[in-house]
């Protein structure tokens, strides 16, 4: 039998899944060079490559062999995927289009490189959406968003997604929850359609009027509603779980527990942007990147209070992440005095900060970006992590995500069916 590459359990399986690959035929010792690559759906290509070497069966495993060097090195199981880097610099993989998957080729060479032999490849798909899940785009009042509804008929639990400042409709992660078993909105507030990129206040109700929309889905009449924000949408997330009724847990990524930049209107009392100073932005030395990390005012500072989110109010359940090496946030230091509070006020309340982890955490297995094109902005901004670190964080956040939802949107009666 000649060399062969295995992926297992399957080479079709969802995008937060890790698999195990293996390459089965190889001379003992032999030294090989194993490359993954993709093209998002723009065509941009993505890759990595590692070195290894063979066992004295000819055994190779990545999920108990160490790679030699190359994108990373170490014993790391999805190195391959969460290390891929696009040939065109400060290039974020992102879904854009979740009814197809990611295909991933993995290919082996002979020696350290792609010069020599190819000795085998084989193409993987990667889904962020599961068999069943159904997609249906919402244009409801005002409302902007997609819907995603896991098969069967529930009850399921509701969740609303909310990306950042970068705006647009953002559907991988909320096709990624879909499939896991939650009822997903997500939802655009931000540069979409006729949404402004540069709003002069947000209105809270339009988000509560996702909240009504999804509440008065059958598959989750029943059910409490959690929200889920990264950045400026979880100020957003934080917001709807203090004033909104009907939501019972929220997950803070990335987030600073205060509105930031842009006024928002809630019953019509408005809460300020959080005070910033414009010229404590840096310019970074990777690329003349925007380091916006500095900028917002000490959230310690009494003058800055009255922008505070106040999340000491809610009945609902927390869940906080940040990344200590984030250059577009003091994440850290703005999530624990928004814990501080939550706790002195009894709240429930759980808080993950990650080192070597940046602004932008993702669902797991997708690569870090530490400085790409603010889509809102024009320019390149920051966002900070260090790869192995990011990963890590990645995956171990989104655990906690799925069972701080199971556990606090879940009925003793609905858990025993799923």
């Amino acid at each position: 039998m000649g060399v062969q590459i295995v992926v297992l359990p399957s080479r079709k399986c969802l995008q937060d899944e890790p698999v195990q690959v293996r390459v089965e035929g190889l001379p003992p010792l032999q030294e090989v060079t194993l490359r993954a690559s993709l093209q998002d759906d723009s065509g941009e290509p993505f890759q990595a490559l590692a070195y290894y070497r063979a066992g004295s069966s000819g055994e190779l495993d990545l999920t108990v062999s160490a790679s030699l060097g190359g994108s990373y090195s170490g014993v790391e199981p999805m190195g391959l995927l969460w290390s891929l880097e696009s040939k065109t610099p400060y290039k974020r993989l992102a879904k854009r289009n979740v009814r197809t998957p990611f295909r991933v080729a993995y290919e082996v060479y002979e020696g350290r490189g792609v010069a020599g032999q190819l000795l085998d490849t084989c193409t993987c798909e990667r889904w962020f959406l599961a068999e069943g899940v159904q997609r249906i785009p919402v244009r409801e009042g005002r409302l902007r968003a997609t819907l995603f509804l896991p098969p069967g008929p529930g009850p399921f639990p509701g969740l609303i997604d909310l990306y950042g400042s970068g705006g647009g409709l953002v559907e991988y992660r909320a096709s990624l929850l879909a499939s896991r078993g939650f009822v997903t909105l997500a939802l655009a507030y931000l540069a979409y359609e006729d949404l402004s990129s540069f709003p002069e206040f947000l209105e809270l109700e339009y988000f509560g009027e996702a909240v009504e929309f999804l509440r008065s889905q059958p598959q989750v009449k029943t059910m409490g509603i959690g929200v889920l924000g990264l950045s400026k949408g979880s100020d957003i997330a934080l917001a709807l779980a203090s004033f909104w009724p009907g939501v019972r847990a929220a997950v803070s990524i990335s987030g600073s527990g205060v509105n930031a930049f842009i006024p928002l209107r809630v019953k019509g009392v408005t809460i300020p942007a959080h005070p910033y100073n414009l010229d404590k932005i840096k310019i970074s030395s990777v690329a003349g990147s925007m380091d916006i990390s500095e900028m917002m005012d000490d959230p310690q500072d009494p003058a800055t209070w009255e922008s505070c989110i106040p999340v000491e109010k809610s009945s609902a359940k927390f869940l906080f992440f940040s990344g200590q090496d984030d250059k577009n946030l003091r994440s850290e230091q703005f999530c624990r005095e928004t814990v501080k509070r939550l706790q002195q006020s009894g709240r429930h309340v759980e808080f993950y900060c990650y080192p070597g982890a940046g602004h932008l955490l993702e669902p797991p297995y997708l690569p870090l970006c530490c400085v790409s094109d603010h889509r809102s902005f024009g320019a390149l901004f920051s966002w900070g992590g260090k790869w192995k670190e990011h990963a890590k964080a990645q995956e171990d956040a989104w655990h906690r995500i799925l069972t701080f939802f199971r556990q606090h949107l879940l009925d003793s009666a609905t858990k025993s069916h799923l």
